[in-house]
């Protein structure tokens, strides 16, 4: 294969996963706290000896799109929404995790969980646990949980301090290298945030990548049976 089809084997590839991206997208338009994630697509260029360089485009990178997502009104108590920049912090097998998806609900020893039994954890790392029998809680702005009129907790806000080491873990939970506090989000109470994928601009990224990928199978066809005519006429 010539430096042509290699340069259009390795955007074909790239586009494979792209495509795979907006369809994963595209399937979480409705879960809570779920954030988009775009394909970046970095440029290698090799000198050649004799010939033109070579240039190869190649999608190695994900890029995550921290744009706020609407509000949706649950009413349930122990559902927290984020505004502004910060994530929750919980904890996973695999270590400490962050999402914006804040769905919760008191385990049976009373601490606060995602619907996967993960815990959530305070300004200080710790669980957040709410006493058995509270018949009032009320969370403020600022993170401060109550049950019956009594604080009980700080609910942290994290940040990554630097946004490009953010990866997708699983469903709606991210790692980072490294997280300081979010001093600038606020929390309401009786709310879930929305995905942030608008389906409309999802749909015609997906309509575009697939013509894209279509022009370099065309492409890749072509230069086979440009290759397999030289072979039989150089055969005979």
């Amino acid at each position: 294969m010539d430096a042509a089809g290699y340069t259009t084997l390795t955007r074909q590839s790239g586009l494979m996963r792209e495509m795979q991206m907006v369809a994963h997208n595209i399937a979480n338009i409705s879960t809570a706290g779920f954030r988009r994630e775009g394909m970046v697509f970095s440029e290698h260029i090799a000198r050649m000896a004799e010939d033109p360089s070579l240039s190869m485009a190649y999608g190695n990178a994900r890029h995550v799109d921290l744009t706020q997502g609407g509000l949706s009104n649950t009413g349930a108590p122990f559902d927290f929404a984020i505004q502004g920049e910060g994530f929750f912090l919980i904890e996973t097998p695999e270590g400490e995790r962050l999402t914006r998806s804040g769905s919760f609900s008191p385990s049976a020893e009373g601490e606060l969980v995602t619907p996967d039994g993960l815990r959530l954890l305070d300004q200080g790392g710790a669980p957040v646990f709410v006493p058995p029998g509270s018949r009032v809680t009320n969370l403020g702005q600022d993170g401060t949980l109550s049950a019956d009129g009594a604080p009980i907790a700080q609910i942290g806000l994290w940040r990554p301090v630097d946004p490009l080491t953010l990866q997708l873990q699983a469903g709606t939970l991210f790692s980072a290298s490294e997280v300081e506090p979010a001093a600038t989000a606020t929390l309401l109470q009786g709310f879930l945030e929305d995905s942030n994928v608008e389906p409309v601009s999802e749909i015609a990224r997906m309509i575009e990548v697939q013509r894209a990928y279509e022009m370099g199978q065309k492409f890749l066809d072509a230069e086979d049976t440009r290759v397999r005519g030289v072979i039989q006429t150089l055969g005979r």
